[in-house]
């Protein structure tokens, strides 16, 4: 019998979560594109309540990568080798993302409590939802087309390109600070930097993908698909910043995807 690519159980918790998020992740990209900024790195602003720039974002990655590496210490939670190479994919993207707030990236300014919040509770919810699909889809025929190893392969390609144009951007802003904290921004140079704007969004979605590739559930690819969209909407903003401050922005340098857009 034949069997899709990517596998739905049917769960109300996972519904709920897609129900809730969905929404969430379209309306946020519209409004990137049209120039509604969630307020973090250079679309920051004021607001009651302020984080440490920082500390904001360590808030938005360590719960995701503690839930992740909690999940081997449930009982019956992961199972299988799709469940292992899943969550541990996951509990590896999210230590990067820790280890980079501590050591790599260079912060000032500060980021809005509720904006931390937000995104904080989309990544733990999405992580954990990616991992209990995982475990309801045990038991599930397996997939028409086996993605299992390639989505390892593309997950790695993803993590590494991601953190290496992230150690670009540190450097860059290491170079223009000239020590001090105070806000210095350049036209990154470096990698696919010279081709895209945000070539560190780009390896994140390819990584989300790979994601979706490791588990072949539908929600995993939902979740793949929402935040491609969410980046390509802040990767369009992002251009539209860069050109408006600097005059000599190059033309052909695009937003995202080299050569296209």
């Amino acid at each position: 019998m034949w069997c899709p690519p990517f596998l739905y159980a049917p769960s109300p918790v996972v519904a709920a979560m897609t129900a809730a998020f969905a929404p969430a992740l379209a309306f946020l990209s519209f409004s990137e594109f049209r120039g509604g900024h969630l307020a973090y790195s250079k679309f920051a602003r004021a607001s009651a309540a302020l984080l440490p720039s920082r500390a904001g974002m360590f808030v938005l990655y360590a719960p995701a990568f503690v839930a992740a590496l909690a999940s081997f210490a449930v009982p019956g939670a992961v199972q299988g080798p799709r469940a292992h190479l899943l969550a541990a994919a996951i509990a590896i993207h999210f230590l990067k993302r820790v280890l980079e707030v501590l050591f790599v990236h260079r912060y000032s300014g500060s980021m809005p409590l509720v904006t931390a919040l937000f995104i904080s509770s989309y990544y733990l919810s999405s992580s954990i939802a990616m991992i209990y699909a995982q475990h309801l889809s045990n038991g599930l025929p397996d997939p028409a087309v086996d993605l299992l190893y390639p989505g390892v392969l593309v997950f790695f390609v993803g993590i590494a390109g991601n953190f290496y144009h992230h150690y670009l951007l540190s450097r860059l802003r290491a170079s223009g600070s000239g020590g001090s904290d105070k806000k210095v921004y350049k036209i990154p140079r470096g990698g696919l930097f010279e081709l895209v704007v945000c070539p560190h969004y780009l390896f994140e979605i390819i990584g989300f993908f790979g994601f979706a590739m490791i588990s072949q559930t539908l929600y995993a690819l939902a979740v793949a698909i929402g935040t491609a969209a969410y980046l390509a909407g802040r990767s369009a903003a992002t251009r539209k910043w860069y050109a408006a401050k600097f005059e000599e922005f190059p033309a052909r340098v695009k937003a995202l995807v080299p050569y296209v857009w």
